[in-house]
């Protein structure tokens, strides 16, 4: 009798076993749900990432020859030289020229415009929608159509300016004008992205601040710069962190109406990277550009994150 006891409560103790094993699997699993669902998108996201960064890492440290099949190891004299080539100097500062004014500009009119698509008037839908059309075209295709428009000599642009008496402009094909003239068409395409995120925010706002102000007999311009920027502040935030990031990297539509001309007045670090890298075959030196182009992109996303969590914002 004892014996069969004994056998029985063995019997029971390992039955019991991997029904705890799996309670405390079930366990683990629902206290790391936050890390175990987004784990495969991780994987595939970084190994995506990880690939082409690795191995543009590894042709930075070599020199090509012409056939592009032998090469000699150089380490960082890429990196060295590029602090020393005043033409990657020049591409860099005017890589930020760029992204200034047309992440300015375009913030600007993206506030402009959200505002006056904030409020309810007789066929605001479509309004809002043809505001939006510009977004949902490709950059070649509206390079191309901007680049007939800039035509010195039968240009729409040129006619305008001289129906309100100014003198013409070469636009593109003059070294003062090419920046203004890309970061026009620039805006163009990017301010309804601004102004799409900036409505999402006034949306959200409430309004029972903005019915306080206008009792205590406060002006539209009071209510804008001390209710609705504070309040809007994020939503502000996330489009200056996208409209940065798109601005650095923008190359199709530079590359198609100039191709970094007159010169290189319109060359910025990515077609500056392309040219060497494509262009000229240099295939080490055009790595060595996109990896620090690479780290400034990630070091300005990493100061708009930032700022984005502040408290205070």
């Amino acid at each position: 009798m004892s014996q069969t006891t004994s056998e029985l409560a063995i019997r029971r103790t390992g039955a019991t076993q991997p029904f705890a094993r799996g309670a405390r699997l079930s366990g683990w699993i629902d206290r790391h749900l936050h890390i175990l669902f987004p784990l495969p998108a991780l994987i595939v996201v970084v190994a995506i990432m990880l690939y082409p960064l690795s191995y543009t890492l590894v042709l930075s440290t070599r020199n090509y020859g012409t056939n592009l099949r032998k090469y000699n190891f150089v380490g960082i004299r890429h990196f060295v030289d590029l602090m020393q080539d005043e033409r990657f100097i020049d591409a860099f500062g005017r890589t930020f020229y760029f992204t200034l004014l047309t992440v300015t500009i375009s913030i600007a009119l993206g506030m402009l415009m959200a505002l006056i698509m904030n409020r309810d008037f007789f066929g605001a839908p479509v309004v809002r929608t043809l505001f939006l059309l510009p977004m949902v075209a490709t950059p070649v295709a509206t390079s191309l159509v901007w680049m007939m428009m800039f035509n010195p000599t039968l240009g729409v642009l040129n006619y305008f300016l001289q129906l309100v008496g100014l003198p013409p402009s070469l636009w593109v094909a003059d070294t003062r004008w090419v920046i203004p003239s890309i970061v026009m068409v620039d805006v163009w395409h990017s301010a309804p992205f601004a102004m799409l995120i900036l409505l999402a925010g006034l949306r959200s706002l409430p309004v029972e601040p903005f019915e306080s102000a206008m009792i205590d007999g406060a002006s539209r311009w009071q209510m804008f710069t001390k209710i609705t920027l504070p309040l809007i502040r994020p939503a502000l935030v996330v489009a200056l962190m996208f409209r940065t990031i798109d601005a650095l990297k923008v190359f199709d539509l530079i590359w198609v109406m100039t191709a970094g001309g007159p010169g290189y007045d319109s060359e910025t670090m990515y077609v500056y990277a392309y040219n060497n890298a494509f262009k000229y075959l240099n295939l080490g030196y055009g790595s060595a550009v996109i990896l620090v182009f690479t780290l400034i992109v990630a070091l300005a996303s990493v100061f708009w994150v930032r700022l984005r969590n502040r408290e205070w914002i």
